[in-house]
């Protein structure tokens, strides 16, 4: 296979659930996400240009670390939706996180973190305009 073949299909990711139906109400519901597929082994979302699975499992273990991100144009503006819609953004020791809960990091990109009800964590990030710029012309000449 070729691997420039999965450069060109859409990308599954896939986060676990011990409590399928409190999944379905976060990720369809709160986060607005368009359900594409239910059964019994979890729910399929369309997320943009990606889809996303949600893995229905006996018990999740909690993770210290992302396991999924959005881009986003406007952090602020996004926090301040999803805190209007409920959800509490995490604060962490040693990061100097604004009011929002959004921490600047060294390049200038802008991070908010946030739980699903599994504890799975989420995050945002709000790149600045020179990493975007550098992101783009690596994917160019890559």
């Amino acid at each position: 296979m070729d691997m420039n073949t999965l450069n060109s299909c859409k990308m599954i990711a896939f986060v676990p659930t011990a409590n399928i139906a409190r999944a379905k109400e976060f990720y369809k519901y709160t986060l607005g996400f368009h359900l594409v597929e239910e059964g019994p082994f979890g729910l399929m979302f369309e997320v943009s240009t990606s889809l996303l699975r949600i893995t229905n499992v006996q018990q999740v273990f909690p993770t210290h670390y992302t396991v999924m991100g959005w881009k986003v144009p406007n952090i602020a503006a996004a926090v301040d939706e999803l805190a209007q819609k409920g959800i509490k953004f995490d604060r962490y020791e040693g990061f100097d996180q604004d009011e929002r809960g959004v921490w600047t990091a060294p390049d200038g990109a802008k991070v908010a973190w946030f739980r699903d009800p599994d504890r799975n964590i989420l995050s945002m990030t709000q790149f600045p305009s020179a990493v975007i710029e550098e992101l783009k012309k690596e994917a160019k000449d890559g």
